[in-house]
């Protein structure tokens, strides 16, 4: 079932969005121009990401300003003003530099959200080393082959998750020189084979010139789950600050005196981008919260720090919708003037939940790991049409393929059509390789697009609609049915906190849509529940789209970004390998 509409006029706004009003860009023009927002390095020496996020505002008029507030767990707090961060990721700077690290190193961090993890983010990229952040929740097997993917030469994690984790793995990693731990509450440690973090800094100096830093200098490698099992290391490099500042500025509508709050945790590709670069390169004040979810403490979170631009996912939409409204209700949110989402795209009902809770809609967005920046979004200026991506960020060319037998592709050219979204290379923030692994690098190209793998529409008014991974559509009597739509329709229901939908194998259709729920509290599981949404799917969908099964569960599995598991329930479904699982969200 369509939903209205959402009508934005830039004069109701708070503020006037960075970008009045969307037109048509040329890409090598705006990249030009985007690229003179930043000062690039003193002498014409290069760009470097930790130049733009720290140094930059720590020698001018935003030194005293504050750069991170950061919340703890127990409630502890600790800020730290531009000049502050700056002093602190030198002397992690001069710590590796100290240690032999240097230019091309891998330096992976495996920490929650704790300040030192950001220093240490900002310290690597300073030291023209390569940051690679992991899930502080992996288990020892997800980290081990992370680590000896990327050939890592030093890890910073903390002492507790060393000696649970890391400890035992030491054997196997022969790159691994150096191990940085954090002891608890920021404590010093003392364990056999290791630095201590605190005395490391305590050691180094406050002041660490950059050395000239190429924009095709690798800066990050952010591993991504492949369905086989083999994680990719997907590379990105220096120059691609421009894509994170600008995008934070456009699709985000960041302003200086923005209170920024990021809830993707720094392991996934967002809490980087997004929860540390883009808000920094643009001189606001960034949250980070080191609790875990729980909705009642982040709506705390928004009112108590005055956040006035909330980036987080559908995942914890859907939980916020679980729990109620009226907990939203036990605060008020004066400064929140923009709510942003992404992972797995947000359903037309996270959208307008989120204008009934808040009196603001959430403004989806989509990126990949690969493009490591968003792409496609809907910006404050524009008119919200919910379950849709939006439109290109300025300097994205994106179109929609079909795939030929020979590995060339098909422009489609018709509204409406269905087909894989595909980007113009050319954007700075794209990867650059995944490691090792040039031919499966290679694979993702075809006559001059980056194939997605995702499935999508274009409208008439060039809003892209998001209908599946191109394995996830379901091949049903001949008809091509896309499980986002039918997931989104059961969440229309009240009785629907979660649902996930596949195709189940079947002699006469060849598939038939099998739909997995887990209902809100309030709710019961029963024969007459499963009885009714089917016939509320069969209303909205029709026959041939409605699903035929219905399975009610207690959760549906999603990864901590955001993105129903359908190859998991698929495979559980059918008695299939689960392949890589290591980013699957985890009960608290």
């Amino acid at each position: 079932m369509a939903v209205a509409t959402i009508v934005k006029s830039n004069r109701d706004l708070p503020i006037a969005p960075n970008l009045a009003a969307y037109e048509a860009v040329p890409a090598e023009a705006f990249w030009a121009r985007a690229r003179r927002e930043l000062d690039g390095l003193p002498g014409g020496a290069g760009l470097n990401i930790a130049h733009e996020a720290v140094d930059r505002h720590a020698a001018g008029a935003r030194a005293d300003h504050l750069a991170l507030r950061w919340l703890g767990r127990h409630g502890g707090r600790r800020d730290l003003t531009f000049a502050e961060l700056g002093r602190e990721t030198s002397r992690f700077a001069n710590a590796l530099a100290g240690l032999g690290l240097g230019k091309g190193d891998l330096v992976a961090a495996l920490a929650g959200r704790i300040p030192e993890l950001y220093v240490a983010a900002l310290g690597t990229l300073k030291n023209r080393s390569v940051f690679s952040p992991l899930f502080s929740a992996f288990g020892p097997e997800p980290i081990r082959t992370r680590l000896a993917l990327g050939k890592a030469k030093a890890l910073l994690t903390t002492e507790l998750l060393y000696e649970r984790k890391v400890a035992a793995l030491r054997g196997s990693l022969p790159h691994l020189e150096h191990v940085i731990l954090v002891g608890e509450g920021g404590g010093e440690t003392n364990v056999p084979g290791t630095h201590d973090y605190r005395r490391l800094l305590e050691a180094a100096s406050d002041r660490f010139e950059i050395g000239p830093t190429d924009p095709e200098d690798v800066a990050l490698v952010h591993f991504t789950s492949g369905t086989t099992g083999t994680p990719k290391g997907a590379v990105h490099v220096h120059g691609a600050i421009v894509s994170h500042h600008i995008t934070g500025k456009l699709a985000l509508d960041l302003h200086p005196d923005d209170v920024f709050w990021c809830t993707a945790d720094p392991g996934w590709v967002t809490g980087t981008s997004y929860g540390i670069i883009s808000p920094l390169s643009n001189g606001v004040t960034m949250i980070a919260d080191e609790g875990d979810f729980e909705a009642g403490r982040w709506y705390a979170i928004l009112a108590s720090e005055r956040v006035s631009v909330w980036y987080t996912a559908p995942t914890a939409i859907r939980m916020m919708m679980k729990a109620g409204i009226e907990l939203v209700r036990e605060h008020e949110y004066p400064a929140l003037r923009f709510m942003a989402s992404v992972g797995e795209p947000l359903h037309p009902a996270g959208v307008v939940w989120g204008e009934r809770a808040f009196g603001l809609p959430f403004h989806d967005n989509w990126w990949q790991t690969e493009t490591g920046g968003i792409m496609i979004a809907n910006f404050a200026s524009m008119d919200i049409r919910p379950g849709s991506m939006g439109k290109p960020v300025y300097g994205v060319e994106a179109g929609i393929v079909h795939r030929r037998e020979n590995g060339g592709v098909d422009e489609v050219t018709a509204v409406g059509e269905q087909g894989e979204l595909a980007l113009r290379p050319g954007w700075p923030s794209m990867f650059r390789a995944y490691i090792g692994e040039p031919a499966r690098y290679a694979k993702c190209f075809a006559d001059g697009w980056y194939l997605t793998g995702d499935l999508v529409r274009c409208d008439a008014d060039g809003y892209f609609w998001f209908v599946g991974r191109a394995d996830d559509v379901i091949k049903s009597s001949g008809h091509l049915i896309g499980p986002f739509e039918v997931e989104s329709t059961l969440l229309e229901h009240p009785a629907v906190a979660q649902a996930g939908v596949i195709g189940k194998p079947d002699p006469v259709a060849g598939e038939i849509v099998k739909a997995f729920v887990a209902v809100k509290p309030g709710y019961e599981p029963s024969r007459d529940l499963e009885k009714e949404l089917l016939a509320h799917a069969r209303v909205r969908l029709g026959a041939v789209v409605a699903p035929k099964e219905i399975e009610l569960v207690e959760e549906v599995p999603a990864t901590r970004s955001g993105k129903i598991m359908r190859r998991l329930l698929k495979a559980r479904e059918l008695g299939l390998p689960e392949g890589d699982v290591s980013t699957l969200e985890t009960p608290e």
